[in-house]
């Protein structure tokens, strides 16, 4: 009888899994990984260092001042002219990029918190309160846009608050069906009901737990909110509605009306092209951060 003798070689290396990304760092290698996203997220903080450094007072300070002849037209000491009374248009473009960016994030973060507040409480409670506020929402989409806000702004008086209200007061609607919507799809869940077995109250659940799942829609709906602010505060301050005793995109276009008969081109050409870069630039980044942070999207 043949004693058969058996080796048996042990592997204890612990084997090593990979840590799967969270959604917020699956979207951010996405991002990195588009180049047009990056370039546009690069021209949304130049404009916002822009719109603080003007704030501060460290930029634009002379806006107000004459520097030259009237209408000059744009060259070296003076890169884009001046307007009819020798003002720098350069520094008039400049100090209007605070107004609109100001106006944008404003408006967005009155927008946002009326908007998530409103979806959220419809969407998890239900009942008579959804029933409330879908009527109010409804009312308030069913008045055209411009028209709601010439209305605030007649009544609350022309100047920068009253066209942040008015703009911040007109722009949730779609934000809270969509913030509604999401949260009645989620307070069924697994870890809602989880949440609920340890004792959470109703406030717990809906902000600890449910609100931070659907956050990436709040992102998204903020950089696409942000350039449509910036374009209604264009829209307003041409119909002289909007910001007064300072200069803005709207005002220096609504200006250029009268200058361009007389071959005064460039104050017109400084506001258009400063307002088209951000705003194509936010459209950009939105389109981005929607395919980035949408969990649907996610391995792909």
């Amino acid at each position: 009888m043949e004693n058969v003798q058996t080796s048996t070689n042990i592997n204890f290396t612990p084997r090593i899994t990979p840590k799967s990304k969270s959604l917020w760092q699956h979207a951010w290698t996405q991002l990195k990984k588009d180049k047009l996203a990056m370039l546009a997220l690069t021209v949304v903080t130049l404009y916002s260092l822009i719109a603080i450094l003007s704030a501060l007072g460290v930029i634009a300070t002379g806006f107000d001042k004459e520097v030259g002849a009237s209408y000059m037209a744009p060259n070296l000491e003076h890169i884009l002219g001046t307007d009819i009374f020798g003002r720098s248009v350069w520094d008039k473009m400049i100090k209007s990029t605070e107004v609109a960016m100001s106006v944008g994030l404003v408006t967005a973060v009155i927008s946002i918190f009326i908007g998530v507040l409103l979806g959220s409480i419809a969407g998890y409670f239900g009942g008579l309160l959804d029933e409330l506020i879908v009527w109010f929402y409804t009312t308030v989409s069913s008045i055209p846009g411009i028209m709601l806000l010439v209305a605030i702004t007649f009544i609350m008086g022309k100047g920068l608050f009253a066209m942040y209200l008015a703009l911040g007061l007109t722009s949730w609607v779609s934000l809270c069906r969509l913030i509604r919507g999401e949260v009645m799809r989620h307070k069924d869940r697994e870890y809602v009901q989880a949440a609920s077995s340890v004792g959470c109250g109703d406030f717990r659940k809906l902000f600890v737990h449910i609100l931070p799942n659907v956050l990436h829609i709040v992102i998204i709906n903020f950089s696409l909110q942000f350039q449509v602010a910036i374009k209604s505060e264009v829209i307003l301050s041409y119909l002289g509605l909007g910001v007064q005793g300072r200069p803005s995109w709207g005002t220096m276009i609504d200006d250029s009306k009268l200058e361009l008969a007389r071959g005064v081109w460039w104050q017109l050409f400084a506001a258009s092209i400063a307002m088209f870069i951000v705003v194509l630039a936010f459209s950009i980044l939105g389109d981005a951060l929607r395919d980035a942070l949408d969990p649907k999207l996610k391995g792909k």
